[in-house]
């Protein structure tokens, strides 16, 4: 019983001092005093029962403190139950400072939130960054295609990190600068022997207003002539000018060819009662015999002028045929 007793202690005792040691990690407290980080056991405790790790928040405070920066743990505790990145936040002050650039933490653990990396952002600060736009092409004013492709250093305002457009924002408004110079242009010639041109005028628009970064600079790293889209456009345009004017050739033939049909229909027609005529011409003549209105003295004289006017036709008909030979 007594084994079995002492055994049950031994137990018990060993529960305790694992309890005691998750709750107040002595190793972690002794390297805070060390490092002059002023935080009692009843704070330990309040952070396991926070559930925040002790180690993230006296770690970053311990690098903050020996860098210079005094940073309370309640602000440290907050960022992380906000679901922020506290080493991240303090590493980004401390170069910050280092630096010599104004960096509160609450703008800073703001910037976090937003969902920037604030520590890239105060890296990008010191360091400019080089980004390049894709390739553009716009036409100058003789129609010739001119290509593009330029490099903006840009440096990380942290005023604007919040709420300020990023590199995309960028990316657009150089190639639309770039496009609205090349397009000015009187030539592409102008372009290719100035290209610094397009640098200036894109950079005194001043781009970068709304955005997150400040840029430094815009430089053209290739520049080329492309297809004369001038010349496109007229070939298409007298082509399509060709189609037109085919077509309303086609619609004047189509009312011709319909004018000839139907003047050869009104003539047919013509004809239709000259013959119904020439056919009633019989029955009025025998209607004239048998009414005593008509001799036949009256129609053989009938009969020699319709003899002589065929014979005046056949000599004009061969008369007209000796001019034509």
């Amino acid at each position: 019983m007594e084994a079995v007793s002492l055994l049950f202690i031994v137990i018990g005792g060993f529960l305790i001092l694992s309890l005691f040691l998750y709750f107040i990690p002595v190793a972690l407290w002794i390297s805070a005093i060390a490092a002059r980080v002023h935080i009692g056991i009843g704070e330990l405790v309040g952070m396991r029962l926070r559930r925040v790790p002790p180690s993230v928040i006296l770690g970053s405070q311990i690098n903050a403190t020996k860098a210079g920066l005094q940073i309370s743990t309640a602000f440290l505790e907050a960022h992380f139950l906000s679901g922020g990145d506290v080493e991240n936040v303090v590493k980004a002050l401390i170069a910050a400072d280092k630096a010599g650039i104004s960096l509160l933490p609450e703008r800073a653990a703001a910037i976090d939130l937003a969902g920037r990396d604030v520590l890239e952002a105060v890296q990008v600060s010191v360091n400019p960054k080089v980004i390049s736009t894709p390739l553009v092409t716009a036409v100058a004013k003789d129609g010739i295609q001119v290509k593009a492709i330029s490099r903006v250093t840009v440096r990380a305002n942290i005023e604007r990190l919040v709420g300020g457009a990023g590199e995309e924002t960028i990316l657009a408004r150089v190639g639309e600068g770039i496009v609205t110079t090349i397009g000015s242009a009187e030539t592409h010639k102008a372009v290719l022997e100035n290209p610094d041109m397009i640098s200036k005028t894109v950079l005194n628009k001043g781009l970068d207003s709304g955005t997150a970064f400040e840029i430094l600079s815009i430089d053209i790293a290739d520049v080329d002539v492309g297809d004369n889209i001038g010349a496109k456009l007229q070939t298409d345009q007298a082509e399509a000018d060709k189609i037109i004017a085919q077509a309303r050739a086609e619609e004047r033939r189509a009312m011709a060819v319909a004018e000839e049909q139907e003047m050869t229909a009104r003539v047919q027609e013509m004809r239709a009662r000259v013959v119904e005529a020439e056919a009633e011409v019989p029955l009025a003549m025998a209607e004239a015999f048998r009414a005593g209105n008509m001799g036949i003295m009256d129609y053989y004289r009938m009969r020699n002028i319709q003899a002589d006017t065929d014979m005046r036709d056949g000599i004009a008909g061969d008369t007209e045929e000796d001019d034509n030979q």
